[in-house]
């Protein structure tokens, strides 16, 4: 299955080969005119694969350590402080976020972490 990225680069393929103008082009398929010349240069540079595919994307390395998500983890796991029935990801965030190491974690991050595990505390 092909996304709908693809099909449009080699709809602009096509197109440039029957030797239509990018103006042309760029009318008949509703898109920018840099669009069909950045298409064209990939293709030029690189071939038919570079002009429709991209390029895979480099993760971000990770900010905390497998060793702070399982304390991420291991946290949602105890039983909550007092005063509170359940665990949930903003408690936890903002529980962690007062140790050194993890003073930028975010709700998201913890919810993410949690995900990964299939641990589902409340939002």
């Amino acid at each position: 299955m092909r996304n709908a990225r693809e099909i449009m680069r080699a709809n602009v393929l096509l197109q440039v080969n029957k030797g239509l103008k990018i103006k042309n082009i760029a009318e008949g398929l509703e898109i920018h005119r840099d669009t069909i010349r950045k298409i064209k240069k990939r293709y030029l540079e690189g071939g038919l694969k570079r002009a429709l595919y991209d390029n895979s994307r480099s993760l971000m390395p990770k900010k905390y350590s497998d060793k702070q998500e399982a304390e991420i983890v291991a946290l949602a796991c105890t039983d909550p402080p007092e005063g509170r029935k359940i665990w949930t990801i903003n408690l936890i965030a903002e529980t962690l976020k007062g140790k050194k190491g993890f003073e930028t974690l975010s709700r998201e991050t913890v919810r993410l972490v949690l995900k990964k595990r299939t641990l589902k505390p409340l939002d």
